[in-house]
């Protein structure tokens, strides 16, 4: 019997250093080059101040589309916010803010202080959309083209270099 018990305890000890092991050696960076040149998903997005809502179609008439998640308690969205609003000046990019997880009068306040760079604003208040983006966090930009294939997508607020790599593309 304690023959038995001792290979029941080994065993228990095995399985939970091998699963240790599995948890220590696998990757768990963030990695959202698999989205690369796929389609974008199906989407039907209220705009933010209830009026319309936009889907796939409604982005399928531009050349290209940036597709950017936000909000206004989002330090990271200030940083990148001149760059959108450098971006917004640019021909043949449309940018669809999506507003993620606000309050909307604070959304408003954001908008009306730094300046609005979006052509379409849309709201996730309860975040499932951007799920369907594979957004894990914001900010959080994705490149569309009128094919509606994501060019590229970016992680983390805009930079200067991100700013260059758009233009070059919608050029």
């Amino acid at each position: 019997m304690q023959k038995i018990i001792k290979i029941i305890i080994l065993f228990i000890f095995l399985f939970v250093i091998g699963i240790f092991y599995i948890s220590l050696t696998r990757d768990t960076n963030y990695n959202t080059s698999n989205l690369i040149n796929k389609e974008t998903p199906e989407f039907k997005i209220i705009s933010f101040d209830n009026s319309n809502s936009y889907t796939r179609d409604d982005i399928k008439k531009n050349n290209y589309t940036l597709i950017n998640f936000w909000a206004s308690w989002c330090a990271p969205c200030k940083i990148e916010h001149p760059i959108l609003m450098r971006l917004s000046q640019t021909k043949n990019l449309v940018i669809l803010g999506i507003n993620f997880k606000d309050k909307e009068s604070q959304a408003k306040s954001f908008l009306s202080e730094l300046g609005n760079p979006y052509d379409l604003l849309a709201k996730d208040k309860n975040g499932k959309q951007s799920v369907r983006f594979g957004v894990y966090g914001i900010p959080e930009s994705i490149l569309i083209n009128k094919d509606l294939m994501i060019i590229q997508k970016f992680v983390g607020p805009l930079s200067f270099e991100d700013y260059n790599n758009i233009i070059k593309i919608i050029e």
